[in-house]
């Protein structure tokens, strides 16, 4: 490492101020800093120090998100595997696509009963999307750092890799890199970059798909990898439900609305159809451990949603309905199904568009965990909820800081008042 640093050291006149390509420093800098630990030290007391900084913190939310990654490629394979496997048993054609052809070409078949089919299957639908993302968006990142004369921020190494796990696996890899363009331009670079946007990159580029091409990432078609199947989630099938949303049998909770009813516990674990990485509420749980034992991730933002939720859905309920049956679909599989764990804990703690103050987090995660249930509910027609949810508390955060900051001040006078 010591002659990569020289050789480093050797060029960096070359990127400095003045030299043949300063243009080109932010290029030099994120490249330096991937590598080493800045060389650049705090001086003074009024310094505050910290062992953290931001790459440690994205590659700690990367770290996080490695488990869902791990999984979300391997139920892809799954679902898609067992889809191939039932219209092969039920003599139904449909068209294979190049994901099938390097698929044989490496050996492999589509047995759902072998993991090594499975994950390295999905593998080749997730890593185009995620390959795209991060060439698309890190050059709308470096282009904007080279006319602002800014430092590449590692913060788009998270972005580029939420994005791609909010998406189906069938989605084309053209829409992948306009919306993550959009994104990136839209909800961060326009107000300044790393640190200034208020709303999460990653929810709005997804936001952006849904409602320009959602024929793309919605209905029943896009949750499966295998052309002509069709297939809704368990949030579509309890929308659609015609009597209850969810039955019991025993001590056992089904969805009921497809050929085969889900249990309560296949949508924890998340062997279930859906976006890449959303699916499996057990490891958002572990992500979620890492990044609070971290101190990264808030535990009250997570709480206040879970809390949101519970609050709403048992309110919900108790009111009860006729016509729609989400009304009945209890707090526990809120939880479970959908982006919700996702999104609580990936989205929702994003530092830079959540509240900050300590009262303001639990406000902020209620807030979402309310909006979520209330659109999941009152309006089946948009089934999700969580990416809606998140974007309102992200642009009612500040005002909920505010509101804390000036109930705090108030507090203060009234007690040297009353002193």
């Amino acid at each position: 490492m010591k002659a990569l640093r020289d050789a480093f050291d050797r060029v960096h006149p070359f990127f400095a101020k003045g030299g043949l390509l300063e243009k080109a420093y932010p290029m030099y800098e994120a490249l330096d800093t991937f590598l080493f630990t800045p060389g650049e030290t705090a001086h003074g007391r009024t310094h505050v120090r910290d062992n953290i900084d931001l790459k440690r913190m994205m590659i700690t939310v990367v770290f996080a998100l490695i488990p869902v990654t791990l999984f979300g490629m391997w139920n892809t394979g799954y679902q898609a595997n067992s889809a191939i496997q039932k219209m092969t048993e039920a003599n139904v054609d449909f068209d294979y696509d190049w994901h099938h052809t390097v698929h044989t070409a490496i050996g492999l078949g589509h047995d759902p009963a072998n993991h090594i089919d499975n994950f390295v299957y999905g593998a080749i639908f997730f890593i185009p999307i995620y390959v795209v993302c991060m060439f698309v968006g890190g050059h709308v990142e470096l282009v904007f750092s080279v006319l602002r004369g800014h430092e590449i921020n590692e913060g788009f190494l998270v972005t580029g890799l939420l994005f791609p796990l909010t998406l189906p696996a069938s989605i084309p890899l053209w829409q992948v890199a306009v919306g993550i363009a959009f994104g990136v331009i839209v909800a961060k670079e326009v107000f300044g970059g790393t640190g200034r946007n208020f709303l999460n990159v990653a929810l709005t580029s997804r936001a952006f798909l849904y409602f320009a091409y959602a024929g793309q990432i919605s209905g029943d078609k896009v949750w499966t990898a295998v052309d002509g199947f069709s297939g809704a989630t368990a949030l579509g099938q309890m929308a659609n439900a015609r009597d209850n949303a969810v039955e019991s049998l025993g001590a056992v909770q089904y969805v009921w609305g497809a050929e085969e009813p889900i249990t309560w516990m296949q949508a924890f674990i998340g062997t279930i159809q859906g976006c890449v990485g959303e699916t499996s509420a057990l490891l958002c749980l572990v992500g979620a451990l890492i990044l609070i034992a971290s101190g990264i991730g808030s535990w009250k933002i997570m709480g206040g949603v879970v809390a949101g939720v519970t609050a709403t859905a048992l309110l919900l309920s108790g009111i009860g309905s006729e016509t729609n049956p989400m009304f009945a679909v209890p707090f526990y599989w809120h939880l479970v199904i959908g982006g919700l764990a996702f999104g609580l804990v990936f989205m929702a703690t994003d530092p830079v568009s959540a509240s900050m103050t300590e009262l303001g987090k639990w406000v902020y995660g209620i807030l979402i965990g309310f909006m979520t249930v209330l659109i999941r509910v009152v309006n089946p027609a948009f089934p999700e909820g969580i990416m809606l949810a998140i974007l309102f508390g992200n642009v009612f955060a500040p005002l909920i800081d505010w509101a804390v900051v000036q109930l705090n001040i108030r507090r203060r006078a009234a007690r040297y008042v009353t002193a």
